[in-house]
């Protein structure tokens, strides 16, 4: 018996066998420096895989086996090509892109290659470019198959059409129902069906994803706001921020302060239950919202509750909200999502009996009809979580598996309920659409930006009902850096790249259509997992992780598709350590990247902050997040105090002091430098600060960025962050309102009247349209000069 695999790295068979199914023997932590993969973290991820490599044996027989798969089939399961062979196209090696598997380049079906596939391949019939395909039964012995040593390209239909062989008959049955012997750029946008069949007999079908080249760019400069809904509370709010809130701020912000969109945090489902992990970035469900956020006295059957009793309760329920909204803002407590929680369900038993007219039944109808499965799934898990806990691998086992009969019975048990988080769904969707609409009426031109998390809890609902696509024993994280040596390890578990593409991307697609049905824009957090994610074996330290691929070119092209047809504006946050290739990836799709002012440095020269017309233009530019320390209590060195407070420093506290300030100095003298500060005293009383934190917002502004983000908590000088990396309990993470400079909470009504707030957003608004700093961004010349700003390439 030959022993097992070891923290050794992997020998040539085991690479060459993880390398087909894009799994990672190495990666570059920095540049310059190359970690091996262990061959156990190798194995344990090609285990999640269903490829056993368990002993050199088990290793040789899997290699041998995938490739004879790949040297027989004829078709991958998904191809992906773009409508982007016309004038100004550009032929890109995007990292990461793979056949389920094969890490490699994914590149485009460009034009010297599609002028090959018009009539007979290789005859050079004289077409255009637009127009070019491969007619049925007319694939020529001129076709070469791709270069093996980018198998990444196999996905592309340049590179699949061209490793056909001589013979080959194509049909393609498009999603609106037709059938075409023809694989041309005439196809409509969409998620296709492809038919290959060798002259041998052999058959092959595939996903053909048709996308368009790029999303449009935002037309104009706009500035918005940046705020966690929780946090934002209104003198109607139950204790925590809803969707009242977020549509009555996207009004006021668009109508008086003249901003275009208003970014939230993911308000996706949560995970039932107190104690609740109260991180919106690991939800239950990211395809359907939470309904913790619902603003219950505008759920329209509220006004129609007739029942003395119920009516008392609700009288009583809106008093205890009332005392729960008070403890938050006048007596220091921190929000209490299952406090809220427990009060809204509470409250919405006795409105959701209330019958439904006649149009409101049919709006109900068609959402059921909409959502179908995965919301019966979903209101299925919500009610047997009821019962059964939050955990679904709690279960007993028959209720494991959402396909089973035993499921099935209890689904019509539980009928009641089922139907009860199925309305939840829809009241939330509903209130989120009202949202959009109402920003959009306020002038907004893009209304509400919303937050895709990058995973799910284990134990939540789309982890139980999408079970098959996700990697078993897995969890997703990030390797060790010069920022966290131990790496980290996020506790959700990633999608399976080959089931993903055996789907065509149907989870994908399903969960961004759901969401692009009321967001004006979608931010993507950690949009570098769209390429490859960190696989951590659970039970195992981060360190004894890897990488894994996903086909990037199939994942974006599902990505531009869905967003195009909603018209929506794509945001990655490219923060970070970012793999060579990516943002230029995300860039030509027309993707928008993140920049953080306190980031922008040049990093491939002096190391000195990146002048305002070395930004790059296409991206969302903001002064902060919510994970990072406030702009105010970066100017003041108080995230150097908090830290040292909870014992999160690793150096002395002096050294982390003194490191802060220069770094803060540095920026400050490029804002004096480029006549953006005059007259401070350095930060040491609130009219310097308030005057500092407008010059970072007019240095915002001068940059060429498209958007630009404004923190809320900002405007009034809040000085904690809503969440402290690193952290679990020795902070209140994600359960602080927005408060002034003294840590006194405030209202939105507060925030209405705050003349610091307006101070600042009529600098942006006149910023964005052109009346200060510069018109559309670029600094002067007299400005560059002073700042010492060097040529105009984009900084990274």
């Amino acid at each position: 018996m030959t022993a097992p695999r070891s923290a050794e790295p992997p020998d040539d068979e085991l690479t060459r066998l993880a390398v087909l199914h894009g799994v990672a023997t190495s990666y570059s932590p920095s540049p310059g420096r190359t970690v091996a993969a262990s061959a156990a973290a190798v194995v344990a991820a090609l285990a999640a895989l269903d490829v056993d490599a368990s002993t050199p044996e088990a290793t040789r027989a899997a290699l041998t086996a995938r490739e004879g798969h790949l040297a027989q089939r004829l078709l991958p399961p998904t191809v992906v090509c773009w409508n982007d062979d016309g004038p100004g196209s550009r032929d890109t090696d995007v990292p990461g892109g793979h056949d389920t598997g094969d890490i490699g380049d994914t590149g485009d079906l460009d034009r010297e290659a599609g002028a090959r596939y018009r009539g007979t391949q290789g005859r050079d019939t004289g077409a255009s470019d637009r127009g070019t395909g491969v007619q049925e039964a007319d694939v020529s012995s001129t076709a070469r198959r791709p270069d093996k040593g980018s198998p990444g390209r196999e996905t592309s239909l340049a590179a699949v059409l061209s490793g056909l062989p001589p013979g080959t008959r194509l049909r393609v049955e498009t999603e609106q129902g037709e059938t075409r012997s023809t694989v041309d750029r005439d196809l409509p946008p969409g998620v296709h069906r492809l038919t290959a069949t060798a002259p041998d007999g052999r058959t092959g079908e595939a996903h053909l994803i048709v996308a368009p080249p790029r999303l449009p760019t935002p037309s104009g400069r706009t500035y918005g706001l940046l705020v966690q809904l929780y946090s934002l509370l209104s003198h109607r709010s139950w204790g925590m921020g809803d969707l009242g809130d977020l549509a009555e701020l996207s009004a006021w912000a668009g109508r008086s302060l003249g901003a275009g969109f208003v970014q939230v945090n993911p308000l996706h489902a949560g995970v039932p239950g107190a104690p609740t992990d109260p991180s919106p970035y690991r939800p239950s469900s990211r395809r359907f919202p939470d309904p913790v956020h619902l603003r219950v006295e505008d759920v329209p059957e509220f006004a129609y509750v007739t029942d003395d009793a119920d009516r008392e309760r609700l009288r009583a329920l809106l008093e205890r909200a009332e005392r729960l909204r008070a403890a938050v803002l006048g007596k220091g407590a921190l929000i209490d999502r299952d406090a809220v929680w427990e009060l809204k369900r509470e409250a919405l038993e006795p409105v959701l009996r209330v019958p439904l007219g006649p149009g409101r039944r049919a709006a109900y109808a068609d959402f059921l009809a909409r959502e179908g499965q995965a919301l019966e799934d979903h209101a299925t898990w919500c009610a047997l979580a009821e019962v059964h806990g939050s955990d679904w691998s709690r279960w007993p086992e028959g209720l494991r598996d959402p396909r089973s009969a035993e499921t099935a019975r209890a689904r019509a048990a539980l009928m009641d309920r089922v139907d009860f988080h199925s309305r939840l769904a829809w009241l939330t969707d509903a209130q989120l659409a009202a949202a959009q609409r109402t920003a959009r009426e306020s002038g907004m031109p893009i209304g509400i930006v919303h937050d895709l998390a990058v995973g799910v809890h284990p134990g939540g609902a789309d982890a139980w009902a999408q079970q098959d696509h996700f990697a078993a024993g897995m969890s997703v994280g990030a390797p060790p850096d010069a920022f966290n040596a131990r790496g980290q390890d996020w506790g959700l578990p990633p999608w399976r790249p080959d089931r993903l593409a055996g789907s065509g991307y149907a989870p994908f697609r399903r969960l961004l259509r759901a969401l692009f049905h009321y967001a004006g824009a979608l931010r993507i957090d950690h949009v570098m997992g769209l390429f490859r994610l960190w696989w951590v074996p659970q039970g195992r330290p981060p360190t004894e992780g890897t990488y894994v691929r996903y086909d990037a070119e199939a994942m974006l092209a599902i990505l531009v598709l869905e967003a195009a047809r909603a018209g929506s504006v794509v945001i990655g946050e490219d923060l970070g350590t970012v793999e060579p290739g990516v943002r230029e990836a995300l860039d030509r799709r027309g993707v928008l990247g993140t920049s953080v002012l306190w980031f922008e440095r040049d990093w491939e020269g002096d190391g000195r902050p990146l002048p305002p017309e070395r930004w790059r233009a296409d991206c969302l530019a903001t002064a902060t997040t919510h994970d990072l320390p406030s702009t105010a209590a970066r100017l003041t060195g108080e995230h150097v105090e908090l830290r040292h407070r909870l014992g999160l420093l690793t150096r002395p506290l002096e050294q982390e002091r003194a490191e802060a300030a220069a770094d803060t100095g540095e920026w400050l003298a490029l804002l004096a430098a480029l006549g953006l500060l005059r007259g401070t005293g350095g930060g040491h009383c609130a009219a310097d600060e308030e005057a500092e934190i407008q010059a970072v917002h007019r240095f915002l502004l001068r940059t060429p960025a498209r958007m630009i983000g404004l923190w809320l908590p900002d405007t009034v000088g809040d000085r904690r962050p809503q969440n402290l990396p690193g952290t679990w309990d020795q902070y209140p993470n994600w359960r602080l309102p927005v408060a002034d400079a003294e840590g006194r909470p405030l209202t939105l009504e507060d925030l209405a009247a705050s003349p610091r707030l307006h101070a600042l957003t009529d600098v942006l608004r006149a910023g964005v349209r052109g009346e200060e700093t510069g018109g559309a961004g670029g600094a002067g010349e007299e400005d560059r000069a002073r700042a010492g700003g060097g040529d105009s390439r984009s900084g990274a």
